[in-house]
């Protein structure tokens, strides 16, 4: 009786090491290039619109895709501080010779979004701030088994984030 409940208890654990512990590996890993693509994606994508002024609808839907290439769900939150010049009013603290302040006012994404489906393009002038963030809102096979076998909880967690900023350095034509 005792050498059978320990071949059995052998076996489990044979079971385990042998399939378990390689597919957490795995799943790790496939999350691990999944964050990289994502990253990238991202820095691409806030590059591409900072050094040409423009973020076009052609863009923004080749950076999507790329996103669901790697077979999760992103949730995306576009930002895009306009520069407001008011050059009419006097400073009156700083140096003499800088005329009025420069304010920023945002965008979010529904507002870009809507104007990319609306226009195709958001022209963006020098000066103006491009933020994009990106964080997963599925549960992937590593956090899943992660959650099963340490008993993490909670639904909020995201495995795979990125998140680029940059100001525009060019007008767009």
């Amino acid at each position: 009786m005792g050498d059978s409940l320990i071949t059995v208890i052998a076996i489990f654990l044979a079971a385990i090491l042998m399939f378990i512990f390689p597919l957490m590996s795995v799943s790790e890993r496939n999350d691990d290039i999944a964050q990289l693509s994502v990253q990238t994606a991202t820095a691409e994508f806030v590059d591409n619109v900072s050094t040409t002024g423009k973020m076009t609808y052609e863009n923004y839907n080749r950076f999507t895709q790329t996103l669901a290439a790697t077979g999760n769900y992103y949730d995306v939150e576009l930002e895009i501080k306009r520069l407001d010049e008011n050059p009419s009013k006097k400073s009156a603290w700083g140096s003499s010779d800088r005329i009025g302040e420069n304010l920023y006012y945002s965008e979010y994404t529904t507002q870009v979004i809507d104007q990319l489906d609306k226009d195709g393009s958001i022209k963006l002038k020098q000066g103006d701030m491009v933020s994009v963030q990106v964080k997963n809102k599925n549960r992937t096979i590593a956090q899943m088994l992660r959650s099963f076998f340490y008993s993490i909880s909670g639904s909020d967690a995201y495995q795979i984030a990125a998140s680029h900023s940059r100001v525009v350095t060019a007008n767009a034509h």
